[in-house]
């Protein structure tokens, strides 16, 4: 065979052959689309079944004993409960679900409530306690939440009390006691679920408190955390199983603001929970206006962006604002006392009377703003919040609906902030890369804090099985505020570059960290990794991330990790969908800030101009105006630290 023609068709075979790798890989692309198609149609014919039961019959679809059912005051109980609702917690009118809830649970019936941050949940179990005959059991995960609880508790009037580590002897023998006495006025004891996992002695007076007659109810608070599926499991939910076989005549009540229906009926099956009752408040907080804004570089302009808003749109307004670490926390709280604002830090390795101090301090407005971690998390009940701040995105969805959900509890007006950094996917990752299915949910909260078009109601909706129509949001969202000031980029050239790069990367077994990799895409860095055919791209810093965040959204590109005694390190290497853009026919586009349309304006209802994340925040001048800094080129490694070899470590 001559030479040259053979030549000619291995090249042609190279070719048909790539051509057939990324036609193969479209497929897959296509069947895991349809796939997804497939299971949002089921959920969607699920929802207008329901919706068209519910309007015939007044019922729920899978159960005719629901809703309106329970949705009376005619029951033997139904003063008590009204008597109770107006004298001992002060209110006149039930919220949506509470009463269907309530008088479900007070016929004896398991019922699980799914209901938004802030809705209610906790009068649900607390109103039937003070009703019946006897005390609730109440599974917490949190101290903070207990504590939080109890305050209320107190200030009504209620007799409630916890149990946890730091109760003396002379306390938990008083609690035991007080689960077996008849004349006992205690209607609620909180627990952790550590409690029921390892104390023996503590079921022993379970039990007999059970054959008394006097264990009337059990609340499972944040039932989530039982599922591994759950944003927050915990390992001693999953032996709370024990309390309905051996308790199977005292009602079980579990509520959560998070659970998809999958997390939902894995908590039910470790619950042990045979036939139950299902309630499910709308995700929407109406009066809570979402945004995301993109977080200064400069951790001095980032300060200066947070107290701005602080002095201007929230001067002697109630916040939270949420850090990812506990060392930011501390230094957050430092830099805002130091300008003059009343903050406190509260996380998990504190002392417990200084965690309770900080927390007594803000829910008396005798401190403006708590800069917590998660710790301070599940169950935080101040009604006049006016806003929440996250210094760092969320690890997950689930985590960023709770945590910001603790705004507006009054109803009113309140602001839920989140900077969202590029720097921070690989620093959050490398904290979950371990956690079961931790990196779909953070990338989850990534492609949230990506979108610059869609309604932020929608994208949490679909996250919750929940369908939404975006015009109920009422401009409530930066997104919804915008006048579509974003368009379409195709940023294909870009990908083929940063794949030459990654390539050059792997042929010189050097490996590349989120840094390295767009240090050598701009001509910058060590000169070996730079690739000579490689232009550097004509784009602002923010608009490169945003590139790459794309494509690790879009499993372009990938994360792979390095472990050492000291840190957790990302590196970027090719994904398993790199090979598509082998096809000069395939391209990868991503909504980008229009630069036609200037700059936009995201006005929260009722308040100041602020900016939204598809510019730079930063500190301001008097008119509104945002001054030039040294910050405005952004910088990953000023918002990471960042070791010897360039890598990013975790705090």
């Amino acid at each position: 065979m001559d030479s040259e023609e053979a030549a000619v068709l291995l090249d042609e075979l190279e070719g048909v052959s790539s051509e057939l790798q990324a036609v193969e890989i479209q497929l897959q692309e296509l069947l895991e689309r349809q796939q997804e198609l497939i299971d949002r149609k089921r959920l969607l014919k699920k929802k207008i079944q329901r919706l068209s039961e519910q309007s015939e019959a007044g019922t729920s679809a899978g159960d005719r004993d629901t809703a309106e059912t329970w949705n009376n005051q005619d029951f033997p109980w139904s003063q008590a409960l009204r008597d109770a609702l107006r004298n001992s917690f002060q209110l006149e009118n039930f919220r949506s679900l509470q009463l269907e809830t309530i008088n479900a649970t007070m016929a004896g019936k398991d019922v699980f409530l799914i209901m938004p941050t802030g809705g209610g949940k906790s009068l649900c179990y607390q109103l039937p306690a003070v009703c019946s005959t006897g005390f609730t059991l109440v599974i917490c995960p949190l101290v903070s939440l207990m504590e939080d609880q109890l305050m209320v508790l107190e200030r009504l009037g209620v007799s409630a009390t916890s149990l946890n580590a730091s109760s003396s002897k002379e306390h938990v023998k008083w609690v035991h006691n007080e689960m077996i006495n008849k004349k006992s006025q205690l209607k609620l004891i909180y627990v952790t679920p550590e409690k029921i996992a390892k104390s023996k002695l503590f079921m022993s007076r379970l039990e007999k408190a059970y054959q008394a007659g006097l264990l009337c109810r059990i609340a499972v608070d944040e039932v989530h955390c039982c599922s591994q599926w759950g944003h927050d499991f915990r390992p001693d939910y999953k032996a709370l199983g024990i309390l309905k076989r051996q308790f199977p005549n005292a009602p079980l009540i579990g509520l959560t603001a998070t659970a998809t229906s999958h997390v939902l009926k894995d908590a039910q099956k470790i619950l042990c929970v045979q036939k139950s009752l299902t309630f499910t408040a709308s995700f929407n907080r109406p009066n809570l206006f979402y945004e995301v804004r993109l977080k200064p570089s400069n951790s001095k302009d980032f300060i200066e962006d947070i107290v701005q808003l602080i002095n201007s749109r929230y001067k002697g307004k109630s916040g939270i604002i949420y850090c990812f670490s506990q060392k930011d926390s501390e230094q957050v709280t430092i830099s805002l006392q130091k300008l003059g604002i009343r903050a406190g830090t509260y996380h998990a390795n504190m002392e417990p009377r200084d965690k309770t101090k900080v927390h007594t301090k803000w829910t008396a407005n005798q401190m403006q703003i708590v800069v917590a971690t998660v710790a301070f998390g599940m169950g935080i009940d101040k009604p006049d919040v006016r806003f929440v701040i996250h210094h760092s995105m969320s690890k997950s969805m689930e985590n960023y609906y709770q945590e910001s959900g603790r705004a507006g509890r009054d109803d009113g007006r309140a602001d839920c902030i989140l900077y969202y950094g590029f720097g921070d996917i690989f620093r959050i990752s490398s904290m979950v890369v371990m956690e079961n299915v931790g990196q779909q949910k953070l990338y989850e909260m990534v492609k949230y804090c990506q979108d610059l078009n869609k309604c932020r109601r929608v994208l949490i909706a679909q996250h919750f099985d929940e369908v939404w129509d975006s015009a109920k949001c009422n401009k409530m969202c930066d997104n919804c505020s915008h006048n579509k000031d974003c368009e379409q980029v195709d940023i294909t050239k870009y990908c083929r570059d940063i794949m030459k790069i990654l390539e050059q990367a792997n042929q010189m077994d050097e490996k590349l960290t989120p840094l390295k990799l767009i240090d050598s895409w701009m001509g910058k860095g060590a000169s070996k990794l730079r690739v000579a055919l490689v232009q550097p791209p004509k784009l602002p810093r923010d608009e490169i991330e945003r590139v790459i965040a794309h494509l690790l959204l879009q499993q372009v590109v990938r994360e792979d990790f390095s472990f050492t005694a000291y840190a957790t390190i990302s590196y970027i290497k090719k994904g398993p969908k790199a090979d598509l853009l082998k096809n000069e026919k395939y391209t990868i586009s991503v909504h980008m800030k229009s630069r036609k349309s200037g700059a936009a304006k995201v006005k929260s209802p009722e308040l100041s101009p602020n900016k939204s994340m598809s510019k730079i925040s930063g500190p301001f001048n008097k008119k509104g105006e945002r001054k030039r800094t040294n910050g405005d080129k952004v910088s990953v490694a000023k918002k990471t630290k960042i070791s010897n070899d360039d890598s990013i470590v975790i705090d």
